[in-house]
């Protein structure tokens, strides 16, 4: 573990530091919504102000955080204060600084990210920081700006406690404290007399110090802001305290001009006679960043409209107000096309002519808001009926579904709704939320242009597939994952050529589980990628040991979409291979078409490398995609398996047999092998090999059987060569 190194003016530092009188015990609520903010807006779920003593931390602010160790050697903020800008770590476990921290290593920080907190000496206090136990892949540079200029709010208001805590000890404290302040101080009699006027105050007000000292405080506020002030002064002289929070106020320049301000004050005794030391702080500019961030934080830039944040506000509003309301989520298809042809740019303009849409589709009393990246949200406040919520969802589908031209080209997207109402479906935002997300699932689940309103059965087939999700998991765990193996023959003489891999489920209470059951949910989840290594390593030690049989023997492996994600197949496939003292045509890597169509350029350069580096790859289930044809074109495969729904009708329609055989002249054409599935019956397997298909699969030369079973069946034993099929 990195130790956080010590400031060259350490000793400057902690004297800057004593000067805001901060501790744990007492903390600073005025950055409390500061704090959170700085969640909301970055989504985590911890942020805080860490301040960082001598030797120890401690939290001013913060949210989501309940114990912390206060070590400054393990504290990420006391990195974060040596630097200028911000400190990311996207994934602290892979960080050779802090990949053995303690706070690492009991999983309570994976992702940070801090921007120092400046005093106005110039020394860095400490930091206000987001964390999640969770790595997050991009922190971008807007979200390192936003923190920035949070970290610039938070040290607003610590100067505020500087200069509270300065005039509570005292003029002399509080005069040398306004010397270095960037905000007007100034010190008044019990009468309202001026005794003390920083050059801060000067160039606010417009007054050198030689012409205001000895004024009354009423020359520099609005008449309309007097009373207030003077109820404070006579409230403090009576015994009372000053309030603990600023007063909103209008300042009057000498030229007459006035601002908006915010007066923060306290008051000391010099004998007998009070005193009192004002910040005033022109609050213009202020506004304009609040304004800023308040809309950074609540709309969407590229749209405009409302954001997830103002949205879930809305809804927690109405909930707290016992008001019905109706929600309908709208997820966008179509999107992936006309980013991948058209651009970026495209995309977004067409998303800003969808959320117009949106907006005209429904009542004018609805919050129309974008809530992800080709997600909307509508919310109905005061509606309680499914009818009129199904014909909004209709009117917002109909208006998504008319053609849009975009830089001359005209495009088409899809809206599918999810609908819900609450408190009905939901007592909180996450319900409400996410009740209507699984509607949109059902939506979907009906065909283009959806519309479902939210069932409990769907909550219910949710948890099922999660709790689906848990027993995969366990499952993997516990090697419940095997391989069969399924012969593939040569047609022109019968013999094997090798064979497909395929996965099972040895399910402790279902028993064997053939791949539909469990495929789907399996490659649409995080064990894809794990999963897919094993079936390979699995695969190259079973080959391995029938290669001492028959040397050429080849075995098929499917690959998942997931394998692709992060480049490294190709080299992965090598290693393993390797590892095995395999040569690269021992396997044969089966791809569809879904994987292509998911990363395209991605994933060709890594099909690339594969052929390259001497692997076979083949298109599995072809013809049965909607780009085929295009992708041979483009893909290096070397050879096609026929789809078995092709195979197995060939005989009894013409229309299928009439795809076979193109199919099978096409692959000749192009150079490539083809393989036929689905072979069931010895008519099929003749007329195949009479149209000179290379290789055959299925029932009837046999079925995927364990290793051990295949070998007996087809390998023999005592090394004797391949038997015949």
């Amino acid at each position: 573990m990195r130790c956080p190194k010590i400031s060259d003016d350490e000793a400057g530092r902690l004297r800057a530091l004593a000067e805001y009188d901060l501790s744990a015990e007492r903390g600073l609520p005025s950055l409390d919504p500061i704090v959170d903010m700085a969640a909301q807006m970055l989504g985590c779920p911890t942020s805080a102000v860490n301040m960082i003593g001598e030797d120890h931390v401690y939290l001013i602010s913060s949210h989501g955080i309940d114990e912390y160790n206060d070590s400054r050697d393990v504290s990420f903020c006391a990195h974060a204060i040596n630097q200028d800008g911000v400190l990311v770590v996207e994934d602290a476990t892979l960080d050779v600084r802090f990949h053995d921290n303690p706070l690492v290593l009991d999983g309570s920080i994976v992702f940070y990210a801090g921007a120092p907190i400046i005093s106005p000496s110039g020394h860095a206090l400490g930091a206000l920081c987001v964390i999640d136990n969770q790595p997050h892949a991009e922190f971008s540079q807007e979200d390192r700006n936003r923190l920035r200029e949070l970290a610039k709010l938070a040290s607003d208001r610590l100067e505020l406690r500087r200069l509270e805590a300065a005039s509570q000890a005292g003029a002399k404290h509080l005069q040398a404290s306004a010397e270095t302040s960037p905000n007007a101080i100034i010190a008044f009699d019990s009468r309202s007399r001026i005794t003390a006027w920083n050059a801060a105050a000067a160039g606010m007000f417009g007054r050198a110090a030689e012409e205001a000292i000895g004024q009354s405080i009423d020359v520099l506020i609005a008449p309309a802001d007097l009373p207030r002030i003077r109820d404070g002064i006579r409230r403090v002289l009576g015994g009372g305290q000053p309030a603990s929070a600023g007063t909103e106020l209008s300042g009057l320049r000498r030229n007459g001009d006035s601002f908006p301000g915010e007066l923060h004050w306290s008051r000391w005794l010099e004998g007998d006679q009070m005193h009192f030391g004002a910040i005033i702080r022109d609050m213009t500019e202020k506004r304009r960043e609040r304004d800023a961030l308040y809309r950074l934080a609540n709309y969407d830039t590229l749209t405009g409209m409302p954001n997830r944040n103002l949205l879930a506000r809305q809804i927690n509003q109405a909930l707290d107000d016992d008001r019905a309301l109706a929600l309908t989520v709208i997820g966008l298809d179509g999107f992936r096309d006309i980013n991948n042809t058209l651009g970026h740019a495209a995309g977004d303009r067409v998303l800003r002519i969808a959320a117009e849409r949106i907006a005209l589709a429904v009542p004018e009393t609805a919050l129309v808001a974008r809530i992800g990246g080709n997600e909307f949200a509508v919310l109905l406040p005061d509606e309680r009926d499914p009818l009129r919520m199904n014909e909004a969802a209709h009117a917002i589908n109909e208006a998504l579904a008319e053609p849009i031209v975009v830089d001359g080209h005209e495009v088409r997207i899809v809206g599918n709704c999810g609908m819900a109402l609450a408190p009905d479906h939901g007592a909180s935002v996450e319900e409400a939320m996410a009740s209507a997300n699984l509607a949109v699932f059902q939506a979907r689940a009906g065909g283009p242009g959806g519309v479902a309103l939210f069932h409990p059965r769907l909550r219910a087939e949710a948890v099922a597939r999660r709790m689906y999700d848990a027993e995969l998991h366990r499952a993997f765990e516990r090697s419940e994952f095997v391989l069969f193996y399924q012969p593939q023959v040569n047609l022109a003489d019968l013999s094997l050529a090798g064979a497909e891999a395929l996965i099972r489920w040895r399910h402790p209470t279902r028993g064997l589980l053939a791949p539909m059951a469990f495929l789907p949910a399996l490659e649409s989840g995080v064990l894809a990628a794990p999963v897919g290594q094993w079936i390979l390593e699995t695969a190259c030690a079973q080959a391995a040991e029938w290669r001492k049989l028959v040397p050429d023997f080849r075995l098929s492996v499917n690959l998942f979409a997931a394998q692709f994600r992060d480049g490294a197949l190709p080299q992965l496939a090598s290693d393993t291979l390797a590892g095995y003292s395999l040569p690269p045509g021992a396997i044969e890597f089966e791809i569809t078409e879904n994987i292509i169509l998911d990363r395209q350029d991605a994933v060709l350069a890594q099909l690339d490398d594969l052929r390259d580096g001497g692997f076979s790859l083949s298109f599995d289930d072809f013809g049965t995609g909607y780009a085929s044809l295009n992708l041979l074109r483009n893909f290096p495969v070397s050879a096609i398996k026929i789809d078995k729904s092709f195979i197995q009708v060939m005989n009894s329609s013409p229309k299928d047999r009439a795809i076979v055989l193109s199919l099978i002249d096409l692959a000749r054409q192009l150079g490539l092998q083809v393989v036929a599935e689905g072979v069931e019956s010895a008519r099929d397997r003749d007329f195949l090999a009479a149209q000179a298909c290379d290789k055959g699969q299925g029932y009837l030369f046999g079925m995927p059987v364990p290793a051990a079973l295949f070998e007996e069946q087809f390998l023999g034993s005592g090394g004797r060569a391949a038997r015949r099929a």
